[in-house]
């Protein structure tokens, strides 16, 4: 049987990917340069290839060193999971959980799901990070968070996936704009003209685009918005219509403005709510508990709500 690289080695690999830099990446892995050095060596020889480059002021990583790296990215997390797995063996339920959550979910989910996850879970904690679709994927492949709340479509191959709800866009505009005062509401070809987007980045922004059935395109006045706060305040202005989600209305972010939102005629485009985990998670009853609340939640304050065919106006 073929010598086998140690985690520790595929570590110091992961590190020198991160940082270029040996130094830092001794410093973030608390060993000495010529230790991390003397490791990576020994990687390589066990590999039968160059995975780093280096000389006196650069440092890269090899084609090949790329693909290794992402791999070891992987089998690292999962032995950080086999370690959570046998820590937390008939210890479900406690402990802390690092969830993360997109800026356009965060503040209208989470005031509501995290007094309900402290009252039926008391030694649960939860810890948040909120951050872009794209960032906290990658922070959960790589073992930085456990959990992800985000909206689909996405790219979640590889992950345990989870879909809770599905979260429909309204029409927000002036009271106004013509095509509040219709029978259905409808995006047409003019009105996209005048949509206006959260900056690239925000999956928001593909799932709008996605649903006026348009391809990329630039804000006809050269400004994205960097919040659903921020494009609220752009539509305020008289500077376009905005497609956002039901949650963000019904969560009161036209409170306090002149704007009116309806519903898009059936059937209505939405965003899927998801929440998302490392396949090799130790931490699936508390996945399975947290998606459970969330998805609980929306069905309990979905009823409660009014009917979805009157529109929303601004209190």
């Amino acid at each position: 049987m073929s010598a086998l690289p140690s985690l520790r080695q595929l570590k110091y690999l992961v590190a020198v990917a991160q940082y270029l830099n040996f130094t830092k990446a001794a410093e973030s892995c608390f060993v000495s340069q010529s230790t991390l050095s003397t490791g990576l060596k020994e990687l390589e020889q066990t590999m039968g290839a160059h995975l780093i480059e280096r000389d006196r002021q650069n440092v890269s990583v090899t084609p090949l060193g790329e693909e290794v790296v992402a791999r070891a990215i992987k089998l690292l997390a999962g032995a950080e999971d086999l370690v959570d797995y046998t820590h937390n063996t008939g210890h479900s339920m406690t402990g802390t959980i690092k969830l993360g959550v997109i800026p356009t979910i965060a503040p209208f989910v989470l005031p509501q799901v995290l007094p309900n996850i402290r009252q039926n879970y008391p030694d649960l904690k939860i810890t948040l990070r909120e951050d872009l679709t794209a960032n906290l994927l990658k922070r959960v492949v790589d073992h930085q968070l456990d959990f992800a709340l985000i909206a689909l479509p996405y790219d979640t191959e590889g992950l345990l996936v989870k879909e809770l709800y599905g979260d429909e866009f309204w029409l927000t505009a002036h009271a106004d704009e013509p095509a509040l005062k219709a029978p259905e509401v409808k995006v047409s070809a003019s009105m996209t003209d005048r949509l206006l987007l959260l900056e690239e980045g925000h999956c928001l922004r593909e799932h709008s685009l996605r649903a006026c059935r348009q391809k990329e395109t630039a804000s006809p006045y050269g400004i994205e918005a960097t919040s659903l706060l921020t494009l609220v305040q752009m539509v305020e202005a008289g500077l376009g219509v905005a497609l956002l989600p039901e949650m963000a209305i019904k969560g009161g972010i036209l409170n306090n403005t002149s704007l009116m939102a309806r519903p898009l005629s059936a059937p209505a485009p939405k965003r899927g709510i998801a929440l998302v985990a490392r396949q090799t998670t130790a931490r699936i009853d508390e996945f399975m508990a947290v998606a459970n609340i969330i998805a609980e939640q929306y069905h309990q304050s979905h009823k409660s709500t009014v009917s979805r065919k009157k529109s929303f106006k601004t209190k």
